[in-house]
């Protein structure tokens, strides 16, 4: 009795890094008349739709779902010039872990924008801490916070609705997930009314094209509204406290600049803008919430190395395409047996995924068309791990193979998978009394997934 084995591979599903995705939801009120009709309003929780784009690696269509987020603030009823701290919450998410594999805690950094309208127009940036509780296995995702400033320069009410959002998940791999407005606005969350200060404004405004990025990363700074001609200091901050971030631009004769910040220290949780040698909040901007995502900045006399480690594949090999299995006398039947060619499997992949390689078989075709039964072969499978290997490599049942098909070995998921392993199998094939005598051939598919 001869089996022939082929093999075919399929790709596995990848890792979906469930790095949020999670919908922001604020709350809203309409529009007020006017200043002289304006009243501060409580701040309320919103729903309004998100689409959200996982990461591409998580191999996942994009997340079209309701969020929940509240937006609120430390004043709101400032006068113009002032400061004003906005939170912006959510407090449903969109969506749930899509996968089974829980994630740790301390893994998620959001970043976003609020959305100003009324009295006053533009992006406040927020971003939130480097925190969460972990989340289980196809588990909802946690509530969050991302928090910014933004200064009062028009009397009346202003209107503050939650904007697009990223998440950015340092797990295994540094992966962002950007959700976005369906149809902007968001409804409004809360509303402040601003009146008229005593001194003098200071319009002047900056905006950041990133809320976060990886230690060294460049963000661009735009500032309009500066000094025509004069030199202004971009610097990164740390609470009241200038970093070692910084880099100069020149405002040129409409009072506008771009420059470009490479952040690389670690503290840095705000960018600000000024004009002259030290920071002057009337004639500065800022600062803006900005959350450095990883790494950290060089020592003095340091060196930094950098090198890649290249994912590979998941892949098997045979040592050969035919088992001899032996033979069983006419009349008397019984268990035609042998044994599988070794299997190796390689995971190469580097990723959190296992692996699961199954086979079925074909009837055995015999002599003018005498078959024996698919179901009539059984296996009893055995697989070795590699030592140094993450996973660990687990046999299949004892039993039928047949045409529906047995699984031969496998390794669970897991938060780091991979290695080699050799699987094996002892083949009998269970031949009938008074079978017809001749040769008869069967095929053994393994698909490794």
């Amino acid at each position: 009795m001869r089996p022939t084995m082929r093999r075919s591979t399929e790709p596995r599903r990848r890792w979906a890094a469930a790095l949020g995705i999670t919908a922001l939801v604020v709350t809203g009120g309409g529009l007020l008349g006017g200043p002289a009709q304006a009243a501060a309003t409580a701040s309320v929780a919103v729903d309004f739709p998100t689409h959200c784009i996982p990461p591409p690696i998580a191999g996942i269509p994009p997340i079209d779902g309701t969020t929940t987020a509240q937006i609120t603030v430390d004043d709101a009823t400032p006068q113009v010039g002032d400061t004003v701290a906005v939170t912006y919450t959510v407090v449903v998410p969109a969506a749930s872990n899509p996968v089974d594999l829980a994630l740790p805690a301390d893994i998620m950094t959001p970043t976003g924008k609020v959305t100003l309208g009324g009295a006053q127009s533009g992006d406040v940036t927020v971003a939130g801490p480097k925190k969460n509780p972990p989340v289980p296995g196809k588990g909802a995702f946690p509530s969050f916070s991302m928090t910014g400033t933004f200064t009062v320069t028009a009397p009346g009410a202003i209107t503050l609705s939650p904007g697009d959002y990223n998440i950015h998940t340092s797990y295994i791999m540094e992966l962002d997930t950007p959700c976005t407005v369906t149809g902007p606005p968001a409804p409004v969350s809360e509303t402040v009314v601003a009146t008229t200060g005593g001194g003098q404004v200071n319009e002047r405004a900056v905006q950041l094209s990133a809320a976060s990025g990886q230690a060294g990363d460049e963000v661009t700074v735009t500032g309009t509204k500066f000094t025509p001609g004069a030199g202004i200091t971009v610097a990164g901050r740390d609470g009241d406290a200038q970093t070692g971030d910084t880099t100069t631009a020149t405002a040129d004769g409409s009072g506008a600049f771009t420059a470009r910040l490479a952040v690389s220290d670690p503290d840095t949780t705000g960018i600000v803008a000024y004009e002259g040698g030290a920071w002057d909040a009337e004639k500065g901007a800022g600062p803006l919430a900005y959350t450095v995502t990883g790494g950290g900045e060089i020592p003095d006399g340091s060196q930094q190395l950098t090198t890649t480690v290249r994912a590979g594949t998941l892949s098997m090999t045979q040592a050969g395409d035919s088992v001899q299995l032996s033979g069983v006398d006419f009349g008397r039947g019984g268990a035609s047996t042998g044994d599988l060619r070794t299997v190796t499997v390689e995971d190469f992949r580097g990723g959190p995924a296992g692996w699961s390689l199954t086979g079925k078989v074909t009837d055995f075709k015999g002599p003018g068309g005498a078959r024996i039964s698919a179901d009539a072969l059984g296996w009893t499978p055995s697989c070795a791990t590699k030592p140094g290997s993450p996973s660990s490599c687990a046999a299949g049942s004892a039993g039928a193979v047949g045409s529906a098909g047995a699984t031969l070995a496998s390794t669970p998921d897991g938060a780091a998978t991979g290695g080699e392993f050799t699987v094996d199998a002892g083949l009998s094939l269970d031949v009938p009394a008074f079978t017809g005598a001749g040769s008869y051939a069967g095929v053994l598919t393994l698909t490794l997934t």
